[in-house]
């Protein structure tokens, strides 16, 4: 594949095909790791761990159920 390096705000900027991006496993929103390796530009996808804070704000904070619920008294075999 071939792409060139166009002009974005104040930088520069290298666009992918989805279907380039697809097949390395990249998604919107991905970190990725640059270096340079003889004279070559790396990218690496990072594998970023989320916090649970970040995680549930993606749930609007609430993890649920929002209110604990009754299922009365043990009945048989149940252990509470």
């Amino acid at each position: 594949m071939q792409t060139q390096v166009k002009a974005w705000g104040n930088g520069q900027g290298i666009r992918f095909s989805k279907e380039f991006l697809n097949t390395a496993g990249i998604h919107v929103n991905d970190y990725l790791n640059l270096s340079i390796e003889n004279g070559n530009i790396v990218l690496s996808k990072v594998m970023k761990h989320r916090t649970l804070e970040e995680r549930t704000a993606e749930f609007r904070g609430q993890l649920g159920p929002y209110e604990e619920f009754d299922w009365g008294e043990a009945e048989g075999r149940e252990r509470w």
